[in-house]
């Protein structure tokens, strides 16, 4: 369990910096620069997510069940799943409909898919991951969009051609996790849970 912390604090603990010390972190940008503050932060980044995956795989094991999911939850956690590929896909076409219409679609599709996950597993690693990316999308996005109203930021038209283009991305990755990927990735079917 002590990896899966660590990662956690240091992915992020990275990712937070415009959350919790946006002054300070432009100041860090000004001093050393933008180039290596921004290999500092891949550094930083990709050691915790290798943490944290390596971390939840050991604790995922021997971790304490607190409470057995009801039989409904995997159905739930596929759907909204599907929401959250298509905002991860929104965020890759940014004058979608989607994107323009929540800003923060990455951030929301996270939001989705830790919030997701938690309904589906009760174990205390379950808990500890998911629930952390969760707190941290909720303080990302109160960041994020009190960010926008200060600085007036100003949206793109959105177009269908993205807006079908992000829906569509969603959709394959979805198909795609459920027809094995996940299962390779991470060793669990999602389709496991709807038999019972």
């Amino acid at each position: 369990m002590a990896a899966l912390v660590l990662g956690l604090v240091l992915f992020l603990g990275a990712h937070s910096t415009r959350i919790f010390a946006e002054t300070a972190r432009a100041k860090a940008i000004a001093r050393v620069g933008e180039g290596p503050w921004k290999g500092i932060y891949s550094l930083l980044s990709l050691v915790g997510f290798a943490l944290i995956v390596w971390g939840f795989g050991q604790a995922r094991s021997s971790a304490a069940r607190l409470w057995t999911p009801p039989v409904f939850a995997g159905h739930t956690t596929i759907l909204i799943m599907l929401l959250s590929l298509i905002l991860i896909g929104a965020y890759i076409f940014k004058k979608s409909h989607i994107a323009v219409g929540v800003h923060h679609p990455m951030v929301w599709g996270v939001a989705l898919w830790a919030a997701g996950h938690l309904i589906a597993n009760g174990t205390t690693a379950d808990v500890l991951l998911f629930g952390a990316f969760l707190v941290w999308a909720v303080a990302d996005l109160v960041s994020a969009y009190g960010r926008d109203a200060r600085n007036s930021v100003v949206y793109p038209l959105p177009n269908w051609g993205a807006t079908i283009g992000a829906i569509s991305l969603g959709v394959v990755l979805w198909i795609a996790l459920l027809g094995g990927l996940h299962l390779w990735l991470f060793g669990v079917s999602p389709m496991a849970g709807m038999i019972r």
